[in-house]
């Protein structure tokens, strides 16, 4: 499918692409940035290892900022934005694309909508003209509506309805949060998004969809000055428009004040699985200043096979097939600390998630060693030590970076930041995190077939 969705998730998995062996105070991309006058900011990081450009917009609009009861309007408008303008017809975007030989992708987030292309460096010019056209002269053709739509609705069914563990974590994300918009599926609740319209999209489009709302990132083999003058001969030629406030937009999420606790079962399932989730601050949500110790925690927690749940209950006692733990700051909105796990097949769920409580109170009550800090952090910058050759990484990284409510800074100064994170900064991170009366544990198993 071209569509796929994106996941705060795979935002977690960016940030490690910012993770290079590098000494503090270094720049890890170096990018050039500067705004147009219509106000759209412009990120170049440069590459000349390979004749070729990643040319990527990111709107400042994602699920999260759907008006209420039209879940999967954003995701709905990706799709429609192939759909032709003035001068471009339906389909032809990406047949331009196919004949020169590029790749092209786009995708929706809770917090953000992208669009990409990775082509020779000598059709960057083109796809300025394609992308800046699109979003300004955007024409949706009444007949494109409703088999999009129909797309747009088998995808969710094949994507989730069809998909037990699919279904269950959005029945997961909706008891995570009381309110933050987080809560509703990017991909949308299917009796809402049957029910979306042409109008629907038209308006969304015109309220979201404006250079003042995005950020264009370029990178690959080129120099600032040329993205420069390209991005003045197209995207400068769209006037800036007001757009609504969308911090504002989505409220704020309240208090938990007692666990939850979702289990279901489904004959499709074949190994049962756990975990356990607490809201988080984020980059811009709540204490702030917690999220690199968060991170460091979660990758000695977590992180692979020589995490601390790993090496207990994979490994000593034999009670887990895997076991982990994530964490990414990235996201306007309160992000979520999580462990989880599957059992043995002589293992019942409730073993193992007492035993994976023991380890989470050992962690908390006995801390952890400044060499665990020191290896984690090593394992982290390491994990991403190729993403300067890869000209697509940078470009999401720093694209998602700055629509989700991020800086330049976040990304430039990820070693330093981890790099200073203390024991005591972790351990003092999960206790205020990890409060029994803010969990909210999820179970699914395997259901017999009759």
């Amino acid at each position: 499918m071209r569509f796929p969705l994106a996941t705060r998730r795979l935002l977690g998995l960016l940030t490690l692409l910012v993770a290079l062996a590098v000494p503090a105070r270094a720049a890890v991309f170096d990018p050039t940035t500067f705004t147009l006058a219509n106000g759209l900011q412009v990120v170049v990081v440069e590459n000349d290892r390979a004749p070729v450009v990643s040319h990527m917009v990111f709107y400042k609009v994602g699920a999260a900022d759907e008006p209420k009861g039209k879940s999967g309007i954003a995701h709905f408008l990706e799709h429609l934005m192939f759909k032709g303008t003035d001068t471009v017809a339906p389909g032809e975007f990406s047949a331009i694309i196919k004949r020169i030989g590029g790749q092209e992708n786009a995708f929706t987030s809770y917090d953000y909508t992208g669009y990409y292309q990775n082509v020779a460096k000598q059709h960057l010019g083109r796809m300025m003209e394609l992308e800046s056209d699109r979003m300004a002269n955007l024409k949706l053709p009444a007949d494109q509506i409703a088999p999009e739509l129909e797309v747009v609705r088998e995808e969710r069914r094949s994507r989730i309805d069809n998909d037990p563990s699919s279904l269950h974590g959005e029945q997961v994300m909706a008891a995570t949060y009381l309110a933050y918009p987080y809560r509703i599926p990017i991909i949308g609740w299917e009796d809402e998004v049957a029910a979306l319209t042409q109008e629907d999209a038209e308006a969304f489009y015109r309220t979201w969809y404006a250079p003042n709302n995005a950020v264009l990132v370029v990178a690959g083999d080129v120099t600032p000055d040329e993205v420069r003058r390209l991005a003045e001969l197209t995207y400068g030629q769209i006037p800036a428009r007001e757009v609504p406030d969308r911090v504002a937009l989505r409220g704020g999420e309240p208090a938990q004040l007692a666990a939850r606790r979702i289990e279901g079962a489904h004959p499709r399932v074949d190994q049962p699985t756990w975990s356990r989730r607490w809201i988080a601050p984020g980059q811009v949500w709540g204490d702030t200043d917690l999220a690199p110790a968060l991170e460091v925690a979660a990758e000695i927690l977590g992180g692979g096979s020589t995490s601390r749940l790993y090496r207990a209950l994979v490994v000593e006692q034999a009670k887990a097939v895997y076991a982990g733990a994530g964490y990414g700051p990235s996201g306007l909105g309160p992000q979520t600390f999580a462990v989880y796990a599957s059992p043995r097949a002589d293992v019942s769920v409730e073993e193992l998630e007492e035993a994976m409580e023991a380890e989470i109170a050992r962690m908390l009550r006995d801390g952890v060693t400044a060499e665990e800090v020191e290896s984690a952090v090593t394992r982290m910058k390491r994990s991403a030590v190729f993403a300067r050759d890869d000209s697509l990484a940078p470009a999401r990284l720093f694209g998602a970076e700055l629509a989700s409510g991020g800086t330049i800074a976040d990304v430039e100064e990820w070693p330093e930041r981890i790099g200073a994170v203390t024991p005591d900064a972790v351990v003092t991170a999960l206790r205020a995190v990890i409060v029994d009366p803010h969990s909210v544990t999820s179970i699914l198993r395997p259901e017999p077939r009759s």
